[in-house]
């Protein structure tokens, strides 16, 4: 697959901050009504199956080669089992403000840790200043609300649950990146999708209280669009435009849709619920803006190609 042009790169990532901003709301209302491993396990593995019949249809290629299996199984897991998993059952017991707290400070410092780490890039200033204007931007923004009152035992729980949901997933993004030297991103993406929402799913039918009857699909209308939403804009789209940045852009850049998707979120509110917006928050997310800004413009030499980084972690 031919990597997109430079205005494609940039029209997914304005769709990803969009969709990403927006799935928290839908998220919260489904798990309201319907068992967690359930909403999640259907909607991934739904979306994995629906992308590699489309592949196959068009005659490209869908499994792996057999050497990659056992790194598949571990990646999907970890990236989706884990991560959704870890972050429902926490998204019960907070605010969904506080989720976007954590989720917003933690994903891009993740990402970038993860990659270095891994050797897939090169930390620079430019990289360290921007994720300490994005933090800084998250916590004017939605700290004063979010963190207001004294947390209890299940709120803590809950916000330990958003945590290492976000872990799974930075480290899972981190992880694809040299399984892209033999996969297509699209491709991927349906292979983790599928497995990943598989393990979910028959591990809910198993040991999730309410599972069963979740499958009957008595949602009522709400769980149910929100669903749906997050199947074709937050998995079948977005997912898979994330793959496809994160062999381009390396895992760090993309990351920061995560300065920019809250912002979306407060705007949404403010134009359809009628939030108010005191001037903290409106400097918070100008700082979370410039944060993005900062980090999306190119670096020379910052980003590892892909074929060096597979190296760092061989595949086979």
């Amino acid at each position: 697959m031919n990597a997109p042009s430079t205005a494609s790169q940039r029209a997914m990532f304005v769709f990803i901050c969009f969709v990403w901003g927006t799935t928290w709301l839908a998220m919260k209302v489904g798990i309201s009504t319907i068992s967690p491993g359930v909403f999640a396990g259907l909607r991934w593995t739904l979306a994995g199956a629906i992308i590699l019949a489309f592949r196959a249809a068009r005659g490209q290629r869908v499994m792996p080669p057999p050497r990659l299996i056992p790194r598949l199984l571990l990646v999907s897991v970890v990236l989706i089992t884990f991560n959704q998993i870890t972050q429902l059952y926490g998204l019960k017991y907070i605010t969904a403000g506080l989720a976007a707290v954590i989720s917003s400070a933690l994903t891009p410092i993740a990402l970038l840790a993860f990659s270095v780490g891994a050797g897939q890039e090169r930390i620079s200033p430019r990289q360290v200043a921007a994720i300490g204007l994005g933090v800084f931007g998250v916590a004017m923004l939605f700290g004063p609300a979010a963190m207001a009152g004294t947390l209890d035992a299940w709120q803590v729980i809950g916000a330990a649950g958003v945590t290492v949901g976000v872990l799974c997933y930075t480290a899972g993004s981190v992880m694809t990146r040299p399984m892209m030297r033999t996969l297509e991103p699209v491709q991927l993406a349906g292979l983790t999708d599928l497995i990943g929402g598989l393990v979910l799913l028959v591990s809910a039918l198993a040991v999730e209280p309410g599972a069963w009857q979740s499958m009957r699909l008595q949602w009522g209308w709400p769980a149910f669009l929100g669903w749906l939403y997050l199947l074709i804009a937050g998995s079948l789209l977005s997912t898979t435009m994330y793959f496809l940045l994160v062999r381009d852009w390396g895992a760090s850049r993309p990351g920061t849709y995560a300065f920019i998707s809250p912002v979306i979120a407060v705007a949404i509110g403010c134009a359809l619920f009628d939030e108010k917006l005191d001037w903290g928050e409106a400097v918070g997310m100008l700082l979370m803006l410039g944060a993005a800004w900062l980090a999306l413009r190119p670096g020379p030499g910052s980003v590892v190609p892909v074929a060096t980084s597979a190296a760092v972690l061989s595949e086979g």
